[in-house]
């Protein structure tokens, strides 16, 4: 199960005056459809730079997909549970697995199939991550890093996986912003 997120949403109202629009658990949940405590809650999407902050829509009311929108972002906690060592399972069974996680994000396409790890992927974004509880090292082609809370990871879509070597959830802000493929 995903941890629960509060989120407040603030606006405007008639007289330009600030508001509370919304206050509660978010709902806009991914869970994966193969590891139990693992998947993302979007936050908010700004679906153009410059943001419109007019109106009061719930823009995290749209599907939960791993990237942002074409010159937008994305705002959200996503969490990682311990893993899976893949004792009695087959490489193309660990494949499978990781196919169906990332599909079911609509992120297919993201995947790299032939790299060291299964959930290793990219996208065309630069992520700012900050790892807000637990512990995860980042994995990337060429090398890892262990992160303890607080610490930052600037992304900047390079090809990467998570993974989470202790006995704990890990949770994760991230911020996704849309850039250039390199």
């Amino acid at each position: 199960m995903l941890q629960p997120v509060r989120r407040i949403v603030t606006g405007h109202d008639e007289n330009g005056r600030s508001i509370i629009l919304s206050d509660g658990i978010s709902s806009h949940t991914r869970p994966s459809p193969v590891y139990p405590n693992r998947g993302l809650t979007d936050l908010w999407r700004a679906f153009e730079s410059p943001a419109d902050n007019s109106g009061d829509a719930d823009n995290a009311n749209t599907e939960v997909v791993l990237t942002p929108p074409k010159n937008g972002s994305v705002f959200r906690f996503f969490q990682i549970p311990p893993d899976d060592t893949g004792e009695g399972k087959t490489p193309e069974e660990l494949q499978a697995a990781a196919d169906a996680t990332f599909a079911s994000m609509g992120a297919a396409h993201n995947r790299d199939p032939n790299a060291r790890h299964p959930n290793m992927h990219k996208t065309d974004s630069v992520d700012y991550i900050i790892l807000l509880q637990g512990e995860v090292t980042l994995i990337l082609d060429e090398g890892e890093v262990d992160m303890k809370p607080l610490d930052v990871v600037v992304q900047r879509g390079t090809n990467h996986a998570w993974s989470n070597r202790s006995d704990e959830i890990a949770v994760l802000a991230g911020i996704l912003i849309d850039a250039e493929p390199v």
